[in-house]
């Protein structure tokens, strides 16, 4: 429902299964546009109705300059249910004055595609650009690497020079994927080495990022409402003194692996955090870096799922595929991106139609499971399958692993194992379109971007249940409950263990449907992927919640 300026408008709330459950009485605050303490603000507003079980109501005025309301119940004594601290909310149409709005900044060390190792360079740019899509101010703040793709960077120019301690710090400016973008590019060579990561003195150099942008916000004058840091990398500009305590501060754990320390601290003094998706936040919850948060703000930690940009990833608009495809014919267009596949994978094609597509891109580490991946890519072939792997190995161990691997399954199954060691982005994207099936079997994965892109191509996932896995994939079998309660539905497979008998029996399962050709028709998996949205869309919102209570928060220090 979205009022007009003016108008009256009901509110009903509804108590059972919340934490007003068995309140006497229970209260509504309304305010507006986002801020505490708008002029027309209600306070204490009695909610009639029936009480445990029964709906309430009341009725207020929506003052002409409301762009949006926003409120909260309470009962009258210390119990609320405020949505979590970011209230509840509707827009509202044809209000006088401009709509409130955010300035938010991101600090991160990765941003796609200019300068992308992981996963946390996909998610700064695509949260960037779906915040910003909603009207907001977004600036994106990254070392200026000389390993950068500058042929992803529009508008590049250098707009400023100070003194940062005994060094020299140059700041440019320029547009990736439309977004504003700030480069930090110090005179003592701290980002012209050749790479991102690696060096040995990560920490040293990411310290001087962090506090290099928070005093060049100083001499700008633009500290933003929001400083939206992301993992140990830009945690120190959270605790730097020279930022006001009116600018909220939010930290987004991509990875409890590394830098534990800074995240702690961290922790302890941001406005809120964030992981990337509710299981993973379940899982580390009580890690020591984690649970240091205080008691009386025990609810600033979220889980909030990551998302994928549909724009980038989009196979109705794939450059990279021999056939454009939504769902409503990716059959057709998945048979053609199979085929293009295989053939550049130099695999048989004949009777491709009847032999499934078992598909797997990843780095190549523990985490992700390398034994469970050999296992899969063993059973795989030995049943019949193609078998393709796209995937680059950090470790030399693992690496001679995989190539003994490879060459061992090219003489035993001759044209059905494919097998590419090192990155290459148009092959990803044949390799989603083209396979029937997609592995992901992570160790942990804090969210995982592959098995939500996979599905956005109507590949059908097979995933450890773990992290972001988790919550994304629904067992066709074991989850139609679960799924139901995330208001999705069944679209793959997945398993708990850590045994290569634990994925032989998910995939068995995976495979006999497949070859069930009437079930796997009934089961209709690959459209029912497709259809799902696993965009920045749902939790782009949820970060906005939550930059607003950061927000009202700290205007308290006004």
């Amino acid at each position: 429902m979205r009022p007009k300026a003016g108008d009256k408008v009901t509110i009903r709330y509804r108590p059972e299964g919340g934490p007003l459950t068995f309140a006497r009485a229970i209260y509504c605050t309304v305010n507006f546009n986002r801020i505490q303490n708008h002029p027309d603000r209600q306070v204490n507003v009695d909610m009639r109705g029936g009480i445990n079980g029964g709906t309430l109501e009341t009725t207020i005025n929506v003052p002409l300059d409301a762009h949006v309301v926003n409120f909260s119940f309470k009962d009258n004594g210390i119990f609320i249910d405020d949505n979590e601290g970011a209230e509840y909310h509707c827009d509202v149409i044809g209000a006088s004055g401009v709509a409130p709005k955010l300035k938010i900044a991101h600090l991160a060390v990765e941003m796609a595609p200019i300068a992308k190792v992981g996963g946390l360079g996909d998610v700064v740019t695509a949260l960037s650009r779906s915040v910003q899509e909603q009207g907001h101010t977004v600036d994106v703040y990254v070392p200026k690497y000389d390993c950068m793709n500058y042929k992803e960077i529009e508008g590049l120019r250098k707009v400023d020079q100070f003194h940062f301690g005994n060094d020299v710090v140059n700041i440019y400016k320029g547009f990736v994927e439309g977004i504003k973008v700030t480069f930090v590019d110090p005179e003592n060579g701290h980002f012209r080495v050749g790479c991102i990561y690696g060096r040995g003195d990560d920490h040293l150099r990411f310290q001087f990022f962090s506090n290099a942008c928070v005093s060049y916000m100083k001499r700008a004058n633009c500290f933003p409402d929001v400083l939206h840091v992301h993992d140990w990398q830009t945690a120190p500009a959270i605790w730097n003194v020279e930022r006001p305590k009116t600018t909220a501060t939010a930290l987004t754990i991509h990875n409890l692996q590394f830098g534990q320390d800074l995240i702690r601290r961290a922790m302890i003094e941001c406005t809120f955090a964030t992981t990337v998706s509710p299981t993973y936040a379940e899982e580390i919850k009580n890690h020591p870096s984690i649970n240091v948060i205080p008691k009386h703000e025990s609810g600033k930690f979220k889980g909030i799922r990551n998302g994928i940009d549909n724009d980038i990833w989009d196979p109705s608009n794939d450059e990279f595929l021999p056939k454009p495809y939504d769902w409503k014919n990716c059959k057709e267009g998945k048979r053609e991106a199979k085929l293009e596949l295989l053939k550049r994978m130099r695999l048989d094609v004949t009777d491709f139609d009847s032999k499934p597509v078992i598909a797997c891109v990843t780095r190549l580490t523990e985490q992700k499971g390398v034994h469970l991946i050999k296992k899969a890519c063993r059973y795989a072939l030995e049943k019949g399958a193609y078998f393709v792997l796209l995937g680059s190995a950090p470790d030399n161990r693992i690496a001679n692993d995989f190539a003994n691997l490879a060459n061992e399954m090219k003489q035993q199954h001759p044209g059905r194992g494919g097998f590419f060691f090192s990155y290459d982005e148009p092959l990803s994207h044949l390799i989603y379109a083209g396979a029937d099936i997609f592995c992901v079997p992570s160790i942990f994965e804090p969210c995982g971007l592959t098995q939500m892109i996979a599905m956005r191509y109507g590949a059908v996932p097979l995933v450890r249940r773990t992290g972001g896995l988790r919550d994304t994939v629904f067992d066709v079998q074991l989850d139609p409950a679960r799924a139901v309660s995330y208001n999705k539905s069944c679209n793959g497979y997945n398993f708990d263990g850590e045994h290569e008998s634990d994925i032989e029996h998910a995939l068995s399962r995976a495979l006999a449907d497949y070859f069930d050709h009437i079930k796997w028709s009934e089961l209709d998996l690959p459209r029912a992927c497709m259809r799902q949205d696993w965009s920045w869309a749902a939790p782009s919102e949820r970060y906005i919640d939550q930059y607003w209570f950061a927000k009202r928060k700290c205007e308290s220090f006004k």
